[in-house]
């Protein structure tokens, strides 16, 4: 197994993601900076990564999504843009 190549690859942390919706937080690793810093559930600082929907808050993984009725919509597009 060959080592990467040194210098070239960015670095690859540990960070905290927190959904601003929910208040959600989660650490885990990442390649990703930010200047915000937060302190963390074991005593240590984390750069902080906010973004607007995680699984706590995205429709999919709660259940409340919606699904669209969508019978109907092909032979509606037919009857109007049909030959005469």
């Amino acid at each position: 197994m060959s080592a990467m190549k040194a210098g070239i690859h960015p670095e690859y942390r540990e960070v905290v993601f927190q959904d601003v919706t929910t208040d959600f937080s989660f650490l885990t690793r990442s390649t990703l900076g930010s200047k915000e810093k937060i302190k963390w559930e074991d005593g240590n600082e984390y750069p902080l990564i906010k973004v607007d929907i995680s699984s706590a808050s995205h429709p999919f993984y709660t259940g409340k999504h919606k699904i669209v009725d969508t019978s109907g919509r092909v032979d509606k597009f037919r009857k109007r843009y049909a030959q005469k």
